[in-house]
């Protein structure tokens, strides 16, 4: 199993909140991570945010980020094409979804139609993944 790791959950790696240990033990059961190139732009960008927050101290914010860059290797990085963001555009229109959003959506279902092995998506985001059972669904009946 591959773990899809949208940024919100991809943020859970590095800074504990509610649903780490989740990701976290997602993460040890899978055989690889997966995410979106623009997750780590986004995951960046949270830390900074938490930092200027001060929930993280610059000692702190040094730590991740450099854990970021080190596991960052070792993580499926989706990347953005011109034909994933097509799909992603069709993918906000249809499900309602932000544009990153529809990114990591169409990165996931992408991934997972490239078959040989499951693609497990984790975000959380209620409406991303009502957006991704949705989208499972209309995949199944598909012929």
């Amino acid at each position: 199993m591959i773990a899809y790791l949208d940024t919100s959950s991809l943020v859970k790696l590095y800074v504990e909140e509610d649903g780490s240990d989740q990701v976290r033990q997602m993460v040890e059961e899978g055989q690889a991570v997966a995410t979106a190139a623009v997750a780590y732009a986004e995951a960046r960008a949270a830390f900074a945010r938490l930092k200027r927050e001060r929930y993280l101290t610059a000692a702190d914010h040094r730590r991740i980020c450099a854990a970021l860059d080190a596991d960052w290797e070792r993580y499926v990085v989706v990347q953005i094409t011109e034909p994933l963001c097509r799909r992603a555009g069709d993918l906000a229109e249809r499900r309602a979804l932000r544009g990153f959003d529809a990114i990591h959506l169409a990165a996931y279902l992408t991934l997972s139609a490239s078959g040989g092995v499951d693609v497990t998506f984790s975000s959380f985001d209620r409406s991303l993944n009502s957006a991704a059972r949705a989208e499972r669904r209309r995949s199944r009946k598909r012929p």
